[in-house]
């Protein structure tokens, strides 16, 4: 870039003395070389930014926030499909509110996709405490299309009450908790702590969307409160280094088992 910036600088000195409409050509010339120069070294930054943080969600790293601790690890790439990868990350707290929710996502989690879907049930656990928070959170980490598919199905799962009574076979509250490792109907759904969610990869292989932008890729997040013990859910990365989305997870609002005694909640 600074080579095509002398060249520029060069053809304008080689200008100098013809006319005003000559000088103005040589200025605009100036003025494109040094704006080019500028963009280039935003474009740079922001890509070393988000390599830089890419690496770092890559790990087995945890971060702390508002002194929740999050933690991943895993293999799930949406480069390329292994049926042996796997992922699993781990949180202290489901996020307070939506800021919480937000800067987990952008700093951490969303930069992966199996931390990605982890973060599904923590906004449906944040739905269910506060329907304004947790549809703010629904929406920033969903694809848009799926947005009002998981809005509908909550709202009607969930009910109006906090926690779901003992044989209730509609409204459960406790669904959030059902893909968390330990929680089962006969304990009440109430799982290890710190919570994890521990994911491997589909049978079904990446896919280039046609009638959308992005590769899709296919995510089991395992859990006990179905027969299938796994919940399929769709990731979606639009641009590479960007922040992924969930495509699709009816499995994740799907009707589990009825709960055996009182939901507990979740921290």
């Amino acid at each position: 870039m600074r080579k095509n910036l002398s060249r520029i600088l060069l053809a304008a000195v080689l200008l100098m003395g013809a006319s005003t409409v000559a000088n103005a050509q040589i200025r605009g010339l100036i003025n494109r070389g040094k704006q080019a120069v500028k963009e280039k070294a935003k474009k740079e930054v922001k890509e070393e930014g988000m390599k830089a943080l890419t690496k770092v969600a890559g790990k087995n790293e945890s971060v702390t926030i508002n002194g929740h601790t999050y933690t991943q690890k895993g293999t799930l790439s949406i480069k390329a499909y292994n049926p042996a990868a796997t992922g699993m990350v781990t949180f202290t707290n489901v996020p307070s509110n939506y800021a919480e929710f937000e800067e987990v996502y952008t700093k951490f989690l969303g930069l992966t996709p199996y931390g990605t879907a982890a973060m599904m049930p923590m906004a449906m656990e944040i739905y269910g405490r506060d329907r304004e928070e947790g549809e703010k959170c629904i929406r920033l980490i969903n694809y848009p299309s799926n947005v009002n598919s998981v809005l509908s199905q909550l709202k009607q799962k969930y009910g109006t009450s906090q926690y779901a009574p003992e044989n209730d076979s509609y409204h459960q509250r406790y669904l959030p908790a059902a893909v968390l490792e330990g929680a089962t109907p006969q304990n009440a759904y109430t799982p290890n702590h710190p919570y994890t969610v521990n994911m491997r990869a589909s049978v079904n292989k990446h896919q280039d969307m046609q009638l959308y932008d992005g590769r899709v890729m296919y995510i089991y997040i395992m859990g006990k409160g179905w027969d299938t013990e796994q919940r399929s859910v769709e990731i979606i990365q639009v641009n590479e280094g960007e922040p992924f989305k969930v495509f699709n997870c009816p499995s994740l609002y799907t009707q589990c088992k009825n709960i055996k005694g009182t939901w507990g909640g979740l921290k």
